[in-house]
């Protein structure tokens, strides 16, 4: 249960409270560490399913754990900045919205046998996301270079992803439920 990749995942998960402190304290040495711990955090995201994958530790408890790190770290960002005015509410809402809708339906098609695997949109999402995060979380200029806007558009091409990929979603179940007769309601 506590192998390695699922170690790295618990580690992602315990980054999110010292996130939230570093951006409690807006500053630009308080923002460079929480864009770094973010990074070191997004970047065991990867790792974790790598090693997962070729030691053979692919554990229920880790299908479960991964999703769910991915989006406390993301969302928590997302709230933290919506409250410190870097991120419009309507973008925070959106994302989370989806990432909520995509959760309980995948609960649904599980009650109904259904299988519903994150696909290439999905991954993109998660990883454009947390691309569009860090210039965002580093917000003060650095030598003259504002982050702010390329933070910005990534968030927005992000969100664009981030609702194609949960309509996708959507649409795969509904597919999936018709051939394999599983009630929709």
């Amino acid at each position: 249960m506590f192998n390695l990749a699922n170690n790295l995942t618990l580690a992602r998960i315990a980054t999110v409270p010292i996130l939230v402190v570093l951006l409690y304290f807006p500053g630009r040495g308080t923002c460079l560490a929480a864009m770094l711990l973010f990074i070191a955090a997004s970047v065991t995201d990867i790792v974790d399913g790598v090693v997962a994958r070729r030691r053979n530790l692919v554990t229920t408890l880790g299908k479960f754990l991964d999703p769910l790190a991915d989006k406390l770290l993301i969302s928590s960002l997302l709230i933290m900045l919506t409250s410190l005015g870097w991120v419009e509410a309507w973008v925070c809402v959106l994302i989370i919205g989806r990432e909520i809708a995509v959760t309980g339906l995948r609960a649904i098609a599980v009650d109904h046998g259904v299988v519903i695997s994150a696909d290439r949109f999905g991954k993109l999402k998660t990883i454009l996301q947390m691309v569009a995060l860090c210039p965002l979380v580093l917000h003060f200029p650095w030598y003259g270079l504002d982050p702010n806007p390329l933070g910005r558009v990534l968030l927005y091409v992000a969100l664009v992803l981030t609702l194609v990929s949960g309509a996708n979603y959507f649409y795969g179940f509904g597919k999936k439920a018709m051939w394999t007769g599983a009630p929709t309601r």
